[in-house]
């Protein structure tokens, strides 16, 4: 197998040949038969449309082959099968081993990590029941209502939208268990205001730092602890923690109980781990968490087919790469038409971006050609009153990555000028995109709209816990094979690093760097 740079490829000179069909497509040609034939199946009912993106025939094409060419489905089973893929930490990737098996036996220090993985999940799913029986109590004796999970960047984003995405779901299906909250920023006002508003004889924290050592996650935990202690609470009858065992935190008498993780699980793809699937359980179940673990297994078979045309998550990756080097676009946003998405958005901002930004290649020597893109986005139709503008009239195009449902989750609905609401979203949703596509003409050029801004549309019949663990999989899975087209290792995060260690120099006031002591001085550190 070979890992090339992406401008060394022979294909990479075949998609440069076509970039005037990308350019100059004829986004005001799209029609029904488009729309309906440029569609790939995705799991759980979801399907990928790239009506509305740049591609013809001949671009994906070309596509295939570069598929082929950096084979990029022979690396992800390369992953599977439990290579070290994270090149910088000498480390294996099994976020896939989390939602079920799909290669070989991953055997390590003579553990089966498979094994492992599954015995953890079988572990808090009994103390999530135990819970929910009233057989684990707080220090008072009184059942647990509340879960606040404690931890920052992939022990927060991921979860915490996770979280969000199903709460509605939850409370119309009756399978909500506990109410949760969550404290991430190191802030005191987060946990402060957070605080506030728990029950503390009720709340069960669930302290989550894979390394045991991270500098904010550490600090809420004891202002937490502190604001138990002053309750009269014992906190060791409060707290669970999640985290690796070889950190400070692990066999700790200090915690109701510890469940682990290892080096091989990212922070940012660690959701399906005990790290989103403590929280997830003690919320809702944990046959909820099993469903969306199986949801995302589904889609992690699906992304083995070396047909791009037939698996969405090969062909959403390789198409953002055609837009990212060949058509020049440096941003991409999330545009999910479902409120419960709200900080979906923000976690896979996280996921891309930390895992594709980067100026090396997976060896450490400098690349030629551009590689993650920005992300951001927010849910519609609130983008629409915000950041659309640009989007529709800027000097920038960015490409669009649409999310809609057929249905709300909890079906609670009122008819308004002879629609209801769901149906308002939609018509929104198909509006947008075509607005975008289309634009329009006006001899004022104020109000002229040029149209040719591409988008996709992940499109569903409701957002369930398998739909949602599909959807995740699916920008995972993305994410991942952009980082094999560019040839860079998408799964370690060295950008984090500097800044932690400069905070630790400006807080011993010791950093022998005249610039960070004059800030220190200016924010009275």
């Amino acid at each position: 197998m070979q890992y090339n740079d992406f401008n060394k490829t022979t294909t990479f000179k075949t998609l440069f040949a076509l970039v005037g069909q990308g350019k100059n497509f004829n986004y005001k040609a799209l029609d029904a038969q488009r729309v309906q034939s440029a569609v790939a199946r995705m799991s759980a009912g979801l399907a990928y449309s790239y009506a509305a993106k740049p591609v013809t025939s001949p671009i994906l094409d070309a596509l295939q082959a570069l598929a082929d060419e950096q084979e990029l489905v022979a690396k992800y089973q390369s992953l599977l099968d439990g290579e070290t893929m994270n090149v910088g930490e000498d480390r294996k990737v099994l976020h896939h081993l989390l939602r079920g098996q799909l290669g070989k036996d991953v055997v390590f220090e003579g553990r089966n990590l498979g094994t492992f993985y599954r015995q953890e999940l079988e572990r808090f799913a009994a103390f999530a029941d135990a819970v929910h029986a009233g057989k684990i109590t707080g220090a008072t004796g009184k059942k647990f209502t509340t879960a606040t999970q404690i931890g920052i960047g992939g022990s927060d984003l991921g979860p915490r939208a996770l979280y969000l995405a199903l709460e509605n779901w939850a409370d119309a299906e009756g399978k909500r268990k506990l109410n949760a909250k969550f404290i991430s920023n190191v802030d005191p006002d987060d946990a402060s205001a957070v605080l506030a508003s728990l029950p503390l004889e009720e709340t069960i924290f669930v302290l989550v730092s894979k390394s045991g050592t991270t500098q904010e996650t550490l600090t809420n935990e004891l202002f937490i602890k502190e604001k138990l202690k002053k309750a009269g609470l014992d906190p060791s009858r409060h707290i669970v923690a999640v985290t690796s065992e070889t950190s400070p935190l692990a066999h700790n008498k200090s915690y109701l109980d510890s469940f682990y993780i290892d080096d091989f699980i990212g922070g940012r793809y660690s959701s399906m781990s005990g790290v989103g699937g403590v929280i997830l359980s003690l919320a809702f179940g944990p046959d909820v968490f099993r469903e969306i673990l199986a949801g995302a297994h589904e889609t992690d078979k699906l992304s083995l087919e070396k047909d791009i045309r037939k698996n969405a998550a090969l062909l959403d990756a390789l198409i953002g790469v055609w837009e990212r080097n060949f058509l020049d676009f440096p941003y991409t946003a999330i545009l999910p038409y479902s409120q419960a998405l709200s900080r979906f958005p923000a976690h896979l901002q996280q996921l891309d971006m930390e895992s594709n930004g980067k100026r090396v290649n997976r060896f450490g020597q400098p690349i030629a050609y551009s590689t993650g893109p920005v992300v951001f986005g927010e849910p519609g139709t609130n983008g629409q009153h915000s950041f659309y503008q640009l989007l529709h009239q800027g000097s920038d195009v960015v490409p669009l990555q649409f999310i809609g449902f057929v249905e709300s989750q909890r079906k609670d609905d009122v008819a308004v000028d002879g629609s209801m609401s769901q149906a308002k979203l939609k018509a929104n949703l198909a509006a947008q995109i075509v607005a975008f596509a289309k634009g329009k003409e006006d001899v004022n050029a104020n109000k002229e709209f040029t149209g040719g801004r591409p988008s996709s549309l992940i499109f569903g019949k409701r957002l369930t816990p398998s739909v949602l663990g599909a959807l995740l999989a699916h920008f995972e899975n993305k994410v991942m094979f952009q980082g094999f087209v560019w040839n860079v290792n998408s799964f370690d995060q060295e950008g984090v690093q500097l800044g932690k260690a400069l905070t630790k120099k400006a807080l011993a006031h010791a950093s022998g760097d005249q610039a960070l002591e004059a800030y220190g001085k200016l924010l009275e550190i």
